[in-house]
């Protein structure tokens, strides 16, 4: 996996030697004791990473299986990879479920777990025996070589085409899952929701023009039947988690002990244009 992976400091390709990675020009990243390596260099980053609650209350969530079936739309979305050369990237990765399922929908592929947060790559680091932990920044450039990869997804993640372009072979696919106006909509108003751009999806879409071409397109939308405790957690697992304490947010004791909730997101896959 390592010879995957491009040091950040100066794109040349790594190794493992002993318990760190190197490259050629003698730069060297330590594997922390939790499995995963840090390729985050620089200036601190901008980015917001996940805190450890919000992966808790995520990894919570995906455990009861309320988001299966966009899990299967997403390993689906990524495409037969037979060879066991190939493998996948998740971009803000998070606990790496996501990853987890097109890896095990993948028997023979190799998949890397990437996060700008410490928290998730500690996680991500345990979540397949065959994928790796990186902590990096997307945004500052994905640490992996050219053409190297069979596919990358995002799903609920920030995008970057570009550098999912350059790490894709030239069949690989980039499939992104993100939220419609729909998903969680019955929370919105009761809670003060972070609400869903329903331009989103034509942003996404204009983003990757000139850079990859949409070869398919899925709408997974469905009934949760969810529990007080359960909203807690698929609130407090994402943005709107930043703007409060969700989990002893008063209005959540206002809700019904049980309720029904949509989950609705769209699936695209892209290929890279020659």
């Amino acid at each position: 996996m390592a010879g995957l992976l491009a040091c950040p400091e100066c794109r040349l390709s790594l190794e493992a030697v002993d318990r760190a990675l190197r490259c050629g020009r003698g730069h060297s990243f330590d594997i922390a004791k939790q499995g995963y390596v840090s390729l985050l260099t620089g200036a601190s980053t901008k980015m917001t990473g996940d805190t450890a609650a919000m992966l808790d209350a995520r990894a919570a969530f995906q455990g009861e299986g309320h988001f299966a079936p966009i899990a299967a739309a997403v390993a689906a979305a990524v495409g037969p990879v037979g060879d066991r050369a190939s493998t996948l990237l998740e971009v803000g990765a998070g606990t790496g479920y996501y990853l987890a399922a097109a890896l095990d929908a993948a028997p023979g592929a190799r998949g890397i777990a990437l996060d700008v947060a410490k928290p998730a790559a500690r996680r991500c680091a345990r979540t397949h025996p065959r994928a790796a932990a990186v902590l990096a920044d997307a945004w500052r450039g994905l640490p992996v070589r050219d053409g190297v990869l069979a596919g990358v997804l995002s799903v609920f993640a920030p995008r970057n085409p570009a550098e999912a372009a350059r790490v894709l072979d030239a069949d690989g696919r980039f499939v992104v899952a993100a939220p419609t106006a729909r998903h969680l909509a019955e929370l919105i108003d009761p809670l003060g929701m972070v609400t869903v751009d329903p331009d989103k999806d034509r942003r996404i879409t204009e983003s990757m023009s000139g850079l990859f071409e949409q070869v398919d397109r899925a709408v997974v939308e469905y009934p949760m039947k969810l529990d007080r405790a359960e909203v807690a957690d698929v609130v407090g697992m994402g943005p709107s988690a930043h703007h409060a304490e969700r989990a002893r947010d008063p209005r959540l004791a206002t809700l019904p002990e049980h309720m029904e909730v949509t989950a609705s997101v769209t699936v695209s896959t892209y290929r890279r244009r020659p």
